[in-house]
């Protein structure tokens, strides 16, 4: 049996490769990377000393409990922040995949670029100076960068919906907004709500990162404990991240699934 002859790359794939290539050595070349220095005997000695700080965790009943708290705290923050998100996407999801015209189309992904270019420890910096600390700045931040983020998702998710159904819809008299509601959403919600529950464990991680600012919750407690060099504390704020993550990662992918069933 005569097998298909391979396909053969073309010349501007290879350029590019041997472009990212060129690139990876020349960035190689122009840092100061001191690999030996990670493997000196003092170096390894500083290492052990400072991981053996962490050993053991508190476990006090009383410092669990504000974990405990602190927990919850940073997993409202990153619920409530997807889900304003989530809403905002959805918003300006419809005039940015040009179903309310192409005038708007192009203004509305420049603000979706704009959002989600701006990192979230960046817009809960800024955030700070006008709410002051505490979870709200957090939440805020984590739902400003999320917008843009499944604003752009759910818009592309939108435009690759066959239109089809709508368009059958429309000409059997159905309003514009309910064939949008009967034959386009159904279409695209399942991966628009994988899209939401993935950005949801990126924004735990992002949730106790921003903490360290003055957000609140595992991460400004992990931040106080390291500033006093309590490190056992410190610890058990540390298992409580990977815990919290940990759940909300298994949560997440069994939801998942069973959308896509």
């Amino acid at each position: 049996m005569n097998l298909p002859p391979r396909p053969r790359p073309s010349y501007g794939t290879l350029a590019l490769l041997a472009g990212l290539m060129a690139l990876v050595a020349a960035s190689f070349a122009s840092l100061p990377l001191q690999w030996s220095a990670f493997f000196t005997a003092e170096a390894i000695g500083s290492a052990r000393e400072f991981v053996a700080g962490f050993a053991p965790p508190d476990l006090a009943p009383s410092f669990l409990r504000k974990c405990l708290d602190a927990l919850f705290e940073t997993l409202a923050m990153s619920a409530v922040g997807t889900l304003l998100a989530a809403l905002a996407g959805l918003a300006l999801a419809l005039p940015a995949s040009g179903r309310l015209g192409a005038a708007v189309r192009a203004p509305l992904r420049i603000v979706l670029n704009v959002l989600r270019s701006v990192p979230e420890l960046v817009w809960a910096v800024v955030l700070l100076i006008a709410a002051g600390l505490g979870p709200l700045a957090g939440t805020l931040a984590l739902a400003l960068h999320t917008s843009g983020v499944l604003g752009r998702l759910f818009a592309d998710a939108l435009e690759n919906v066959p239109p089809l159904p709508e368009a059958s819809l429309r000409s059997n008299g159905a309003p514009a907004l309910s064939a949008f509601f009967y034959a386009t959403l159904p279409q695209a919600l399942p991966q628009m709500l994988s899209y939401t529950l993935y950005r949801w464990e990126n924004n735990i991680r992002a949730a106790a990162v921003l903490g360290v600012v003055g957000a609140g919750g595992l991460g400004q407690m992990l931040k106080y404990h390291l500033s006093l060099f309590q490190m056992q504390s410190a610890a058990t704020v540390v298992i409580a991240m990977l815990l919290l993550v940990a759940l909300v990662d298994a949560a997440s992918y069994l939801l998942r699934r069973s959308l896509t069933r």
